[in-house]
């Protein structure tokens, strides 16, 4: 397993967006509308990376942008995650843990206060697993805001001194 920093234009995260927005096709009957910017993702106001297997197939990503107050519902030092994604041969291997907790110590580190994100009702493995980490419902932002199936998720980014907590965080060497 590697992950790696890249860009949001790179083309394995083409590939890769490509396949979760034909998933939520699958499920939504469209994919996601909000508007992305591969300028988004570049640090320090995001990071976008990839996982791969040993033979450089490319198996799961994620990312995160910065966001500040606006009337879209976000707070100042917000981290909105976006494109979490693992290709359904790979699912529960424990991938998209990694790949979340490497970009919440990213955005701690670039000085974000709070990770949110927003799924709908028919991704509840992704809601599984949000929850599992520690991400609570939040009040709707964002584009989906207004829509029933939306749902809203936040967890702070201040770091705990709790030693349970710090054991069980996976390390991702970037």
């Amino acid at each position: 397993m590697n992950i790696r920093k890249t860009r949001y234009d790179h083309p394995d995260a083409v590939k890769l967006n490509e396949e979760v927005q034909a998933e939520y096709a699958e499920r939504y009957g469209e994919g996601d509308l909000t508007f992305m910017d591969t300028a988004h993702f570049d640090p320090p106001h995001g990071l976008y990376l990839i996982a791969y297997d040993e033979d450089g197939t490319p198996l799961a990503s994620g990312g995160w942008r910065s966001q500040e107050r606006s009337e879209e519902g976000y707070a100042d030092g917000d981290a909105e995650l976006k494109r979490m994604y693992v290709v359904r041969a790979a699912r529960g291997q424990g991938l998209a843990r990694l790949i979340l907790a490497a970009l919440e110590d990213s955005a701690r580190a670039a000085g974000r206060v709070r990770m949110v994100l927003e799924t709908g009702t028919k991704q509840p493995e992704a809601i599984g697993l949000y929850t599992s980490c520690g991400y609570e419902p939040v009040a709707k932002f964002g584009i989906y805001r207004f829509e029933d199936d939306s749902r809203c998720f936040a967890k702070s980014l201040a770091l705990t001194h709790d030693p349970a907590h710090q054991k069980n965080q996976p390390g991702v060497a970037l």
